[in-house]
């Protein structure tokens, strides 16, 4: 029997529930654990500030968005002394081991305390999809669904005013979402981060539809997407916890130059943090769930300093290194698939 803690970092995610109680229902039903849950992430490991999780404490969780726990993008290692103060609050609670739920900030600190000697079994999550080490991570068919459903109803609006509706999705380093819901909404358009875009190209693009009768046209926008002649456009100054660039707005700017180019009636929409809200679907309620499953059975053996992934249709432990090396990035495949349906 141990004592195992559970946390939850970085931007809430369609799911968190899910796996939360599958570690404690597991750990507590099949492994006799003890299992404690630190709030507000990184930052309630620091301050010491902990709940018990049980049965009663997870019940009817299992469709709820957002974390029981709550979450935040505190970095223990920019912290004064953060290592120690980390080390020793895990001694007074007793932990003996953690399961922090994160993308790679949350999953970055843990391979460092894992260098440190504390026993760790990292749960990838991110909406972005753009993690290493996993084929999916659980929240990102939720956030998709979210977008297509937006882009559904935008055609509409589209279509009736004879607009250019540009669509602003999340993906920083990535564009899986844009591609996706892209390819599953229709769009005419999908601009990602790994392929920088020329304004014009794009222009000219909208014009040739609507000199083939398309009175209409669907933009579909990561919000780390970049011109080739420049940075990412962001509304937003400053960086987080963790050295990011606040990201947001590039929408903002392409409907302005698109109006402007084109002379054609444009608007824009940024969905932002809708896509992280709200009930996860199916999937991503069950993904979570053999993610908790298999990250308990993974303390429970000592295979630690691991993160729990899926390949192919299997749940399956790497290391955290391996997680970590560098973003996954949208496959090119995928984006020329995408390709054949714009303009």
């Amino acid at each position: 029997m141990a004592r195992i803690g559970v946390l939850t970092g970085g931007g809430d995610c369609p799911g968190l529930n899910a796996v939360i109680r599958a570690i404690v229902r597991k750990g507590i039903d099949v492994h006799g654990h003890e299992l404690v849950g630190f709030r507000y992430g990184w930052a309630g490991v620091l301050a010491g500030e902990s709940l018990p999780l049980d049965q009663e404490a997870t019940r009817g969780i299992l469709h709820r968005g957002g974390t029981i726990l709550g979450t935040s993008r505190t970095n223990p290692f920019k912290e004064a002394d953060g290592l120690e103060r980390v080390q020793a609050s895990l001694e007074r609670l007793g932990v003996d081991a953690l399961i922090p739920i994160g993308g790679e900030d949350t999953l970055g600190v843990a391979r460092r305390l894992a260098d440190a000697g504390i026993d760790v079994v990292g749960v990838p999550k991110t909406i972005d999809n753009d993690l290493a080490g996993t084929d999916f991570t659980f929240g990102f068919q939720t956030a998709v669904q979210i977008a297509t459903d937006a882009i559904d109803r935008l055609h509409t609006t589209a279509e009736s005013h004879n607009r250019v509706i540009v669509v602003e999705v999340m993906g920083r380093h990535a564009g899986w979402i844009a591609a996706y819901c892209g390819m599953a909404g229709g769009a005419d358009v999908v601009l990602v981060p790994e392929r920088p875009f020329d304004l014009e190209e794009v222009c000219e693009s909208l014009r040739r539809r609507q000199r083939r009768g398309r009175t209409f046209s669907i933009v579909v926008v990561a919000e780390g997407a970049t011109p080739k002649e420049g940075a990412a456009w962001t509304q937003h100054a400053g960086t987080d916890a963790f050295g990011h660039a606040r990201l947001g707005g590039i929408a903002v700017h392409l409907e302005r130059e698109i109006e402007e180019r084109t002379g054609f009636e444009t608007r824009m929409t940024i969905l932002g943090h809708v896509q992280r809200g709200g009930t996860p679907l199916a999937y991503d309620r069950v993904l979570g769930t053999r993610f908790g499953v298999e990250a308990v059975d993974a303390v429970t053996e000592g295979d630690v300093g691991r993160m729990v992934a899926l390949r192919g249709t299997e749940v399956v432990r790497v290391d955290l290194d391996e997680a970590l090396r560098e973003p996954k990035l949208l496959d090119p495949r995928l984006f020329e698939t995408a390709e054949v349906f714009f303009g």
